[in-house]
């Protein structure tokens, strides 16, 4: 993976922008989205030809009334409880979508874990470590980024736990 010169980033999200400062290995890959389809995130592996199982969709929760992130695969879902125990909470829920985007700086379908707005609790799917590289949304709908799932908790202070399910 080579790392995106600061002329290739002008222009850029603050994914990208985050990603620049920190020096981090990515690759950015670009696709046309298509905004008929139903899943951004399968649009985003099948666009990619990358397996879905490597592609992590970013999903904002509340737990215990304070918005989280979560990030898992796109062939999966997100267990709300196995959420709420990663973080020490009691109870999730998905979060407005209103608030999600007006928090992170993004909009639903391009939500990225990384460069958001306000710095929330992450937790990243244990699933990401069997893999050397996962894609996560760079911060627009189209527009993914690749990278080591070490790197991507680092980035983010993520809790690594198990709360995706197939």
């Amino acid at each position: 993976m080579a790392k995106k010169s600061r002329k290739q980033q002008s222009g850029g999200t603050p994914a990208t922008v985050a990603l620049t400062a920190s020096g981090t290995a990515h690759t950015l890959h670009a696709y046309e989205h298509d905004p008929a389809s139903p899943s951004y995130g399968e649009e985003a592996a099948q666009a990619l030809g990358v397996s879905p199982d490597r592609v992590f969709k970013t999903l904002v929760a509340e737990v215990d009334g304070e918005l989280t992130v979560a990030v898992v695969p796109v062939a999966g879902s997100l267990d709300l409880k196995a959420l709420a125990v990663a973080v020490g909470g009691k109870r999730a829920a998905m979060a407005d979508p209103a608030a999600a985007e007006r928090t992170t700086g993004y909009v639903r379908g391009g939500i990225s874990p990384l460069g958001q707005r306000k710095r929330l609790r992450t937790v990243l799917d244990a699933s990401a470590e069997a893999h050397p590289t996962v894609c996560v949304s760079a911060g627009r709908r189209g527009l993914e980024v690749e990278l080591a799932p070490g790197d991507l908790a680092a980035l983010t202070g993520a809790v690594v736990a198990p709360i995706g399910r197939a």
